[in-house]
């Protein structure tokens, strides 16, 4: 017995830590390619714009519905489900005529990676509830090494053959994160974990009630009736998270186009875009670890909110000089990202607030952030100018603060609720 729970513990944990391996990938492979994409199928400035709002698009919708759906399959299983539909849709799209139907697998594929992005934080503190901050550490490194890598190598793989193999060449790597998700959910019965909050009942995690009877989890885990509309924590934690994720794609957008502006050529804005990209290793790594062991880690987000605004100074008033350097300090600026995702785990008390908190604030925050690349655009269009968008940015990252402020309290969810 006892070998057979530490198999399925290196299991679930290289499942978890191989499925957020592939859930950017989708998203950066493309900044660096729109200018040979275009030759194909044309995208002006509203369509680059649209391209940059649909990741945090489909994220924010498959956010709010991937918690009603854990009724009918076990968050294992819908994984498994989520996986393969980012694979159909990063695959097919690169074989459509025309820019509205890449538009739409866009979507399909933006989709699985959204279901993903939620059911990582319960899956975590289902399987590993004692080593949740490590787990976070890995997994969202793991996350940040799939970003930087399809941004640095999609531009060099696309001159080698072409774009169409560039753009799916990524769906491998989610291939590869299915096999320990399907050793797991079909050779195993017992997991570690099962002693936890049941699954099931987070279905009802969605955006408005969470409803739990005390006769169905054990006494020092039975939660009240929650409606997450009207919880403080939540709402901090998505202005938290959705704002670092609004500022966070706006860039990915728009930070090749900014560059090459200002006199680099393409495959030196790649690599800069790889750059803002990679920078989320080492905070991955470190965040977690430190802030799991904070009572109040507010002051890191002062820090990150310190380097955002250093990197965008400089991006807008000097980006052909000293570009790495602004480059790197807007790259750390989404510190505040993987201490968010540790929030979601440690400011619940439970399995089943938990995704009650990752459904809201991932799909509420996902909701905000794709106005991000969008309105960013825009704004360069109608004024001319770099300015404008930037200020918009600026903007943001005072919700950010705000947000922040409030889940990074050393309050739980369910107290919001409590008598």
């Amino acid at each position: 017995m006892v070998r057979k729970l530490q198999r399925s513990a290196w299991l679930f944990g290289a499942g978890i830590i191989l499925t957020a391996l592939t859930l950017r990938g989708a998203v950066t492979v493309v900044p660096p390619l729109i200018s040979t994409i275009n030759r194909d199928l044309p995208m002006n400035t509203a369509t680059i714009g649209i391209l940059g709002m649909l990741p945090t698009a489909a994220f924010g919708l498959f956010g709010f519905l991937t918690p009603y759906v854990i009724r009918w399959a076990s968050l294992e299983r819908l994984i498994v489900l989520s996986i393969a539909t980012g694979i159909v849709g990063q695959v097919a799209r690169v074989f459509v005529p025309n820019t509205p139907l890449f538009l739409v697998l866009s979507v399909v594929a933006f989709g699985g990676l959204g279901a993903g992005n939620v059911l990582l934080p319960p899956l975590v503190k289902k399987h590993f509830p004692t080593k949740v901050g490590l787990m976070t550490a890995l997994y969202v490194t793991s996350l940040s090494l799939g970003t930087a890598l399809p941004a640095q190598f999609s531009v060099p793989l696309a001159d080698a053959t072409d774009w169409q193999f560039s753009l799916s060449s990524w769906a491998g790597v989610s291939f590869i994160a299915l096999v320990p998700w399907f050793l797991a959910v079909f050779s195993t019965r017992t997991t570690p974990g099962t002693a936890q909050v049941p699954t099931a009942p987070a279905a009802a995690a969605g955006t408005a009630q969470l409803i739990v009877h005390s006769r169905k989890v054990p006494e020092e885990q039975a939660v009240p009736a929650m409606n997450l509309w009207k919880s403080p924590t939540a709402w901090g934690l998505t202005l938290m998270f959705g704002c670092t994720s609004l500022n966070t794609y706006a860039l990915f957008a728009w930070l090749p186009e900014i560059l090459i502006q200002a006199g680099l050529n393409r495959g030196q804005a790649g690599s800069m875009l790889a750059l803002f990209a990679a920078l989320g290793l080492p905070l991955s790594l470190l965040i977690p670890l430190v802030a799991a062991k904070m009572r109040n880690p507010f002051p890191v987000v002062l820090v990150m909110l310190g380097l955002f605004v250093a990197g965008y100074l400089g991006l807008l008033f000097s980006p052909a000089h000293g570009t790495w350097l602004w480059v790197s300090f807007a790259g750390l600026g989404p510190g505040t990202f993987p201490l968010a995702l540790l929030l979601i785990n440690h400011r619940t008390r439970t399995q089943l607030g938990a995704g009650a908190l990752s459904g809201f604030g991932q799909g509420m925050g996902y909701t905000l952030a794709c106005v991000g690349p969008l309105f960013f655009g825009l704004l360069r269009q109608w004024t001319g100018s770099w300015t404008a968008p930037f200020l918009f940015l600026f903007a943001t990252l005072i919700l950010l603060g705000a947000g922040a402020w409030i889940i990074c309290r050393p309050k739980m969810l369910e107290d919001d609720f409590a008598g």
